[in-house]
């Protein structure tokens, strides 16, 4: 079966064709970095405005890459939830417009299903289950586990800030550009971790995440450090890094003694630091450790497809919109 599928719940505008769910033919991304850039942050309306602007010419431009027409495409699939409703309205009327157009079938995504997914993605090798997954980006920091991929659930969360959202403020505490986790993992490494000491959130809970408090550890940090050098930057980046890395290790510890899971997949956009990975290859050496590739593990439309293949199921066209249940 191949899919069409379109994402567009932040701040990138994709489309991707992927072939029984994991062998992806083509994929394009226009990405918004740099018009938010100077914000320090996402500005959902402005979001919204440039996915309108880009999402038409990527269809073609993504045809083209694979070398396919309309008429191979068999179902279009669109992120539904969760994500930026302004950002998510355009991904799902251009949806619903080529469903409705071409006469194909539509398949409404969860955007957290999709990053899960995101590890069938060019990979050959099977998924062994039990699976515990860290979910672990921008917007969210979840712990999922299941049996199979289309019986995974819920297990824990965050109770306010989501772990890359705290990368993005403490690189603005510290003057630094965003995204704030590429940077910060990159000072990370010119830096000592043990010379600042930072709190290590919910400590004492076994599964919950909180990241709001260590966020305000590092703007006190700062304020007593003031006026910092090149060098305290990149030892608060190191401890910082390392703070979040072993909080969240901790927790996925625990998920993985209580599922007895067989693979631990770490997705999301902070799976991208290979830092976070390395180190849960090492805590967790007698089971499987994977991550997507990079270009998988930030918003791609890929994910939404292979969701799609492996979890989703067809839907009328009347009944798909922002926020319907997939």
């Amino acid at each position: 079966m191949r899919i069409l599928a379109i994402e567009t719940s932040c701040d990138d505008t994709s489309v991707s064709i992927v072939r029984d769910g994991q062998w992806v033919e083509s994929l394009v991304v226009s990405s918004q970095i740099k018009a938010h850039q100077r914000f320090g942050g996402v500005v959902p309306e402005l979001a919204a405005r440039m996915h309108t602007e880009t999402v038409h010419y990527l269809l073609p431009k993504c045809l083209a890459e694979a070398g396919r027409t309309w008429s191979e495409i068999d179902a279009i699939a669109v992120t539904t939830n969760p994500g930026l409703e302004g950002s998510l309205i355009i991904g799902v009327t251009v949806a619903k417009t080529l469903a409705m157009t071409l006469n194909k079938p539509i398949i409404p995504v969860n955007h957290i299903t999709g990053h899960i997914c995101s590890i069938f993605l060019d990979n050959p090798k099977p998924i062994v289950f039990p699976l515990v997954a860290l979910v672990v980006s921008g917007g969210h920091t979840q712990l999922w586990t299941g049996n199979t991929i289309q019986t995974v659930k819920l297990l824990s969360e965050t109770r306010d800030d989501a772990a890359g959202e705290a990368f993005d403020k403490v690189a603005r505490l510290l003057g630094l550009p965003y995204p704030g986790g590429p940077t910060i993992e990159s000072r990370a490494k010119l830096g000592q971790p043990t010379r600042f000491k930072l709190p290590e959130p919910l400590r004492h809970s076994p599964l919950e995440f909180s990241f709001s408090g260590l966020k305000t550890a590092v703007a006190n940090c700062i304020q007593q450090q003031s006026p910092l050098t090149e060098s305290d930057i990149n030892d608060i980046c190191a401890a910082f890094q390392q703070t979040v890395i072993s909080t969240l290790l901790r927790k996925v510890t625990v998920a993985v003694n209580h599922s007895q899971a067989a693979t631990v997949a770490i997705v999301g956009g902070v799976a991208a630091n290979r830092t976070l990975l390395h180190n849960a290859t090492e805590i967790f050496s007698s089971i499987n450790v994977m991550a997507p590739p990079i270009k998988y593990c930030t918003d791609n439309a890929a994910m939404i497809a292979a969701a799609a293949h492996f979890c989703g199921s067809q839907v009328p066209l009347n009944t798909i919109r922002v926020g319907c249940a997939c």
